[in-house]
């Protein structure tokens, strides 16, 4: 499908993917974690067989996977009960990889991704049909303070599961919140914390501008997106 956005080499995007009619499309801890490993797994200039690499129960942890060399550099994600979120870098292509005319890292990527988790969804529910909505989401981020407000926004997405209106007012519990986020490992906030965790080889943090040299200074951002309000921004 045509867009109106252009991915080019060396840009960052913010994606955003939900389920059709904004269904749930992550149903249990399995269904988190498969879609978890082709994060890692489809991120690869080489083609895989995705129901030949996992079984059922997901036996195979992204320690074990083997894949190829990257075709876009991934800064931050989180998964959501009917959607998810990454921020990417489209990286020099057809460079990485064997070229595909008219086609992009991102959308490579994108496909992948839709194409096998649906493919496992459909197969697991006995079901048919399109499980997510249209063409996913893209929005460029062409500002650098944009940039940097997308790992706070995608991070703190979690919390509308216990406060549904931390994107319009301030957080009403500070700490029940930051509490969750903490818990909460379907994204890659505990990276950023420091967690020593193979999901941390999902993220290509080298590419991405530096502005948290330390785990504290990611915190500090946190918290203070967590402690005001939208609008404050």
């Amino acid at each position: 499908m045509n867009r109106k956005i252009v991915f080019s080499s060396g840009e960052y995007y913010h994606i955003c993917s939900r389920g059709v009619d904004k269904r749930k499309i992550f149903l249990n801890k399995n269904d988190y974690e498969h879609f978890v490993k082709l994060l890692y797994l489809a991120n690869s200039d080489k083609k895989f067989e995705f129901r030949e690499t996992f079984g059922d129960n997901g036996e195979k942890g992204i320690d074990d996977i083997q894949k190829g060399q990257d075709i876009v550099s991934i800064g931050s994600w989180c998964l959501m009960t009917n959607h998810f979120h990454i921020l990417i870098k489209e990286n020099i292509y057809p460079e990485v990889g064997p070229p595909v005319k008219g086609r992009c890292g991102i959308s490579i990527f994108m496909q992948k991704i839709l194409t096998a988790y649906s493919m496992y969804f459909n197969t697991k529910y006995h079901r048919k049909g399109t499980l997510f909505e249209g063409k996913f989401n893209a929005k460029h981020l062409d500002n650098d303070n944009y940039l940097k407000y997308q790992f706070a926004y995608i991070h703190l997405n979690p919390i509308s599961m216990i406060d549904s209106g931390w994107k319009k007012k301030e957080v009403t519990d500070f700490e029940k919140a930051k509490e969750f986020l903490s818990k909460y490992k379907y994204s890659s906030y505990l990276d950023y914390l420091g967690m020593d965790r193979q999901e941390g080889k999902i993220i290509n943090k080298g590419v991405f501008p530096e502005y948290f040299e330390t785990s504290t200074d990611f915190s500090e951002m946190i918290d203070e997106w967590v402690t005001f309000s939208k609008d404050n921004v």
